[in-house]
């Protein structure tokens, strides 16, 4: 009796169903509803290469092979340490050109030179890798597996045209690499942290761990240092926030720069050493050696890994602990991120003040916590409000340096710690970066501006010098 209510598809043998009553029929002359979506671009891993280009690609890459083994039959590789660039680029072109004959395979002369490239870098350097080494536009270098290599410019990931062969040529490049700095990767030991020799940064993981091919990582070394009018004119920060942190680092205040991967932290920690005194003597501590500090009086630690065997490993608490008997007037600690924590702190309590570190934390508030949290997995048991005043008497300042999402990398907050209100460690932001809105193409549209908080430190920064105006704490006025 109810038959008129059922549901479609209840499993109800009906004679015809009628449609149901609140299906509303569209009207010819309503326009299309438009979706509160965005349309998402193509992904880089979508576009495949023509069959034409994969073809010939497949091709000069099995030539390439042969040849390469045709090199290392006939070359003295013994001689080529003294050998200059000309002369092996000369041997290399004839072997490659008589084993081409011997093949009978004929290539154009974009191809051969092409070839001879190649075969350069696979005999001297690090295979398909050292063409995007070469490309200063290049930040950082991405590999998964063999056949999908990423690059990072401007802050954007590209997929790029450059492959291996096979796993076993890619592992053959990490092998070269790990070699040479007397370390090993295999499935024992499936991941491996490394310097090239230029400074880049390099890390490994290798299958079984790294299940569709070996993952590489490559982090390039700036061989240029940018200084403060350098990320000035990039838009980096402004010249009222520059002059507030040369007086910051001038005046000796300890400053945390924080930051999450990839945002510009020790490009702006090298930036804000160019504050210091030239007559000042500075230690620095790393794990890969990246800053490059001008001033006359520096020494320089990094800090090791264990062997095979698991011995012979200095940490960098190793090296702060040591840096503290060595007279530094800063020390400067590339990154914090484990016990040393504890030692920084107490050398930025302890007269060594103006010393600077970086942490891996989304805003200032976090990076507070951070530290907490290092202290605490140090094994140090200490009230958490003996711990905060501990961070609260030491560090003076957090630099907030971001990547946004359309790749462009900003300072996004100035805070001040000003103390211990209770249990709470007080804190004042004096500048900030103010987003208002993006652009069509994902630019985002933005502006810095000063919070209109006077700076806790100005009395501090009149007796050594600094004397800065009071416009420059003034919050900018919308347009």
């Amino acid at each position: 009796m109810f038959s008129k209510y059922k549901k479609p598809g209840d499993g109800t043998p009906t004679a015809g169903k009628a449609k149901p009553a609140l299906a509303a029929v569209p009207d010819a002359t309503e326009a299309p509803k438009k979706s509160l979506m965005k349309t998402m671009p193509t992904r880089a891993g979508d576009v495949v290469a023509g069959d034409k280009e994969k073809r010939r690609k497949e091709r000069l890459g099995e030539i390439k092979l042969e040849l390469h083994k045709a090199l290392l039959d006939n070359l003295n590789l013994a001689a080529l340490e003294t050998a200059s660039e000309a002369d092996l680029r000369a041997e290399i072109n004839a072997i490659a050109s008589e084993s081409l004959q011997e093949m009978g395979v004929v290539l154009n002369r974009e191809e051969r030179t092409t070839l001879s490239q190649d075969l350069f870098f696979e005999v001297t350097g690090l295979g398909p890798l050292e063409t995007l080494l070469k490309d200063d536009t290049v930040n950082d270098i991405l590999v998964n597996g063999p056949q999908q290599i990423f690059v990072e410019r401007a802050g954007k990931l590209e997929l790029t045209d450059v492959t291996f062969k096979d796993e076993k040529h890619l592992l053959r490049i990490i092998d070269k690499i790990v070699s040479a700095v007397g370390r090993r990767v295999d499935e024992s030991n499936p991941y491996v942290d490394a310097r090239l020799q230029d400074g880049s940064r390099f890390n490994a993981m290798v299958p079984p761990v790294a299940v569709d091919g070996s993952l590489v990582s490559i982090r390039k070394f700036k061989k240029d240092k940018r200084g403060i009018d350098d990320l000035v004119n990039f838009g980096a920060f402004t010249e009222e926030m520059a002059a507030y942190l040369q007086a910051a680092v001038a005046t000796r205040l300890n400053v945390i720069v924080s930051g999450g991967t990839g945002s510009g932290k020790t490009t702006t920690l090298n930036a804000l050493s160019s504050f210091i005194d030239n007559h000042e003597r500075i230690l620095t501590i790393e794990d890969t050696a990246e800053l490059q500090l001008q001033q006359t009086h520096v020494g320089r630690m990094e800090s090791r890994p264990p062997n095979v065997e698991g011995k012979g490993e200095v940490s960098p608490r190793d090296c702060l602990k040591n840096a503290l008997r060595m007279r530094p007037d800063r020390i400067i600690v590339g990154e914090t991120r484990g016990e040393e924590v504890i030692d920084m702190l107490q050398a930025m309590n302890t007269g060594h003040d103006g010393s600077m570190t970086t942490i891996h934390a989304n805003n200032a508030r976090d990076g507070i916590s951070r530290l907490e949290n290092m202290i605490a997995m140090a094994g140090i048991e200490m009230p958490l409000k003996a711990v905060r005043s501990q961070i609260s008497s030491a560090v003076n300042l957090i630099v907030q340096a971001s990547r946004l999402q359309d790749g462009s990398r900003r300072m996004t907050s100035i805070t001040e710690i000003t103390g211990m209100e209770g249990d709470v460690i007080s804190m004042q932001e004096i500048f900030r970066y103010q987003r208002v809105g993006l652009t069509p193409d994902n630019k985002i549209i933005g502006h810095f501006t000063a919070t209109g908080v006077r700076s806790a430190y100005s009395d501090r920064f009149k007796l050594w010098g600094y004397d800065l105006p009071p416009a420059i704490f003034e919050p900018m006025v919308a347009e």
